[in-house]
């Protein structure tokens, strides 16, 4: 018999809880069950089929009759928790097509908003009076300017194809190290640490990977593609999956046409052999989102509508990449390509005309 290694236990008077942090399910425990489990803990082969209690911690996966296999995760344990217990979102059920998507999103949105808004008024921070800043003046033409305020989230593409030409200057402006700067470096970085990309990366150690998502690139077979950033250039990874696009992003089948994306993944080994401690953690998302905004601009200046999510089917996707029990992980999802501009999908855009004809 074997404990789960996948738990960890909170003191809560007047019990414990113990919870299984892959499995999202946790467990109030009193004392008596609490000092069994320090017993099991102690001592695994003290199992004992007659004894209740045993038997419920194997029911409930407390316990477990093999040894599982975990993550060569290094020394970080708390963050450890954090990803392994954050993945693979949560769900009764995954929408099978766009219609299901619409319908299930629009549902959520209208639970939500049976609830109270959080307080946006900021005024509690102002320890002194407000400043008013001066308007902001017009922006000249083509310049990032325009790329910022053109940018938005579009969730309706044509499926039209994207250049190969495009993607290399996306993901040269986004994750490429730029020659332009090579010059540009201060004698006091450690060797290895000299690469500059367009966005901020904690520590210089750039540590986010990028993965594209090819499915209609004039020139290049669909399929997933690892960047390599030093040399500019791609490597196969893996054909596309027989399943639709929007399975691998928990049912939004509305970008099941993207032409191409980009899977962000984190070196997590990267940041904790810089970075002793787990906040590191942290700035693998922050500098994920930095990318993404960049990838995002590049798209918008180069005339195409952007899309993005958090919200991986983690499993699936690591798979995909090849990143299975490996310390660098799928963080975020951008993808790119024409469209109508349209904020909403056709689909839940006729759901809420026909809800707004019906009241």
């Amino acid at each position: 018999m074997q404990i789960n290694p996948h738990l960890f236990i909170l003191p809560r008077t007047p019990g414990q809880i113990v919870w299984d942090y892959r499995s999202h399910k946790q467990f109030e425990l009193n004392l008596e069950y609490s000092i069994r489990l320090a017993q099991l803990i102690e001592h695994p082969e003290a199992f004992d089929n007659s004894n209740i209690i045993d038997t419920q911690f194997l029911n409930t996966g407390i316990l477990t009759t093999s040894i599982q296999d975990t993550t060569e995760w290094g020394w970080d344990e708390l963050s450890k928790i954090f990803h392994i217990g954050t993945k693979n979102i949560p769900c009764e059920y995954i929408p099978q097509n766009i219609h299901e998507w619409s319908r299930h999103y629009l549902d959520h949105c209208n639970e939500v908003l049976t609830s109270s808004a959080p307080d946006t008024d900021l005024a509690h921070r102002a320890a002194h009076a407000m400043i008013a800043l001066p308007t902001p003046s017009g922006l000249p033409a083509d310049s990032l300017g325009d790329a910022l305020v053109s940018r938005k989230t579009c969730r309706s593409f044509t499926g039209e194809a994207v250049s190969l030409g495009d993607i290399s200057t996306l993901l040269y402006l986004s994750l490429g190290y730029l020659k332009e700067r090579e010059d540009d470096i201060d004698e006091t970085v450690a060797e290895g640490l000299a690469a500059r990309r367009s966005s901020p990366s904690g520590g210089g150690l750039n540590a986010c990977e990028g993965f594209l998502l090819a499915q209609n690139v004039i020139g290049l077979e669909p399929g997933l593609y690892a960047y390599h950033p030093a040399d500019h250039a791609l490597s196969f990874v893996n054909p596309l999956t027989g399943s639709p696009l929007g399975q691998l992003v928990c049912g939004q089948h509305f970008i099941n046409n993207l032409p191409a994306g980009l899977f962000l993944s984190a070196r997590f080994d990267k940041l904790w052999w810089k970075y002793q401690h787990s906040r590191a953690y942290r700035m693998a998302y922050v500098e994920a989102g930095h990318i993404s905004q960049t990838f995002q601009l590049v798209a918008t200046a180069l005339g195409l509508n952007t899309w993005l999510t958090g919200a991986l089917t983690d499993d699936q996707v690591e798979t995909l990449l090849g990143l299975e029990d490996s310390p660098e992980q799928p963080l975020f999802f951008v993808g790119c390509g024409q469209s109508d501009g349209q904020v909403m999908c056709k689909e839940l855009k006729a759901l809420l005309n026909q809800q707004g004809s019906q009241q």
